[in-house]
């Protein structure tokens, strides 16, 4: 008989995780390529398009004369501050929605109103009553973060297994016992989910709260540098903001298996 060679799952698993880096790096490097290339012939206007190795050398020019630094100091203050109260207002909220039938049937309607009313919409309203100064961007941000978490926790809270607690209340399992127990572990990775789509949310948020309303920050930045025609300035902040949404994408994602980890062990034990 012909001898057939099986690989182990994890070099299969390793050299599929290899290839899918080298085709995705592959074509965004392409794109890269390309890019320049219709620059360097003159196939596009520099007035309204810039070139790779342009948007480079303007990233390099304010980080050298620290206007990068000193708007993105802002804008991170901006989102730590709006984003971490969407965390500590949203996860209570999302939990009491999801656990308690009578909450959710009166401000369900509520929170769905809300959540589909565009914020940009509100600027207005928030310059008003806030100014333009640090907390209407807060408050934008806020407002952008909370809605992913409180309904990723309601879901997980309002699908919980009812067979798990039929048999923790057959055993004497108090409710707090069953929340505790049951509940949160089984609802950790809809909050990671939650935390993942608000982290997108709130930076989209910070960037359009400067765009229409602000003074400094990394949104106000690319909004200056696009009136005045400084194309290669406005890719740079978009490079930024993108890299940032991919690093904290990126934690949140090894936040979440850290997470999972702990779980399984929890019920192996």
């Amino acid at each position: 008989m012909r001898k057939v060679t099986v690989f182990p799952k994890s070099n299969a698993a390793k050299k599929e995780k290899i290839t899918g880096v080298l085709l995705g790096s592959s074509v965004i490097v392409l794109f890269l390529v390309g890019w320049e290339l219709l620059f360097q012939f003159k196939l596009v206007n520099p007035l309204f398009i810039s070139a790779p190795s342009r948007v480079v050398l303007a990233l390099i020019t304010i980080i050298e004369d620290g206007s990068l630094f000193e708007n993105l100091t802002i804008s991170a203050k901006e989102f730590a501050f709006g984003y971490g109260v969407a965390i500590l207002v949203g996860f209570p909220i999302g939990i009491m929605l999801g656990w308690f039938k009578l909450i959710r049937a009166a401000f369900g309607p509520f929170i769905a109103a809300m959540q589909a009313t565009p914020r940009i919409a509100l600027m207005p309203l928030f310059i008003i009553w806030f100014g333009l100064g640090i907390t209407s961007k807060i408050v934008i941000v806020l407002l952008s973060a909370i809605f992913p978490l409180i309904v990723n926790l309601q879901v997980a809270m309002s699908t919980i297994d009812n067979d798990l607690i039929h048999v923790a209340r057959a055993y004497g399992a108090t409710r707090w016992q069953v929340f505790r127990s049951i509940a949160l572990p089984t609802s950790l990775p809809f909050l990671i989910t939650g935390l993942r789509l608000a982290a997108g949310r709130g930076l989209l948020g910070v960037i359009v709260a400067e765009v229409f309303g602000g003074a400094a920050g990394i949104g106000y930045m690319i909004q200056y540098a696009g009136s005045t025609f400084q194309t290669d300035k406005v890719f740079a902040g978009v490079l930024v903001v993108a890299v940032t949404g991919i690093t904290l994408d990126f934690t949140l994602d090894r936040l979440g298996r850290h997470f999972d980890r702990w779980r399984g062990e929890a019920a192996v034990h």
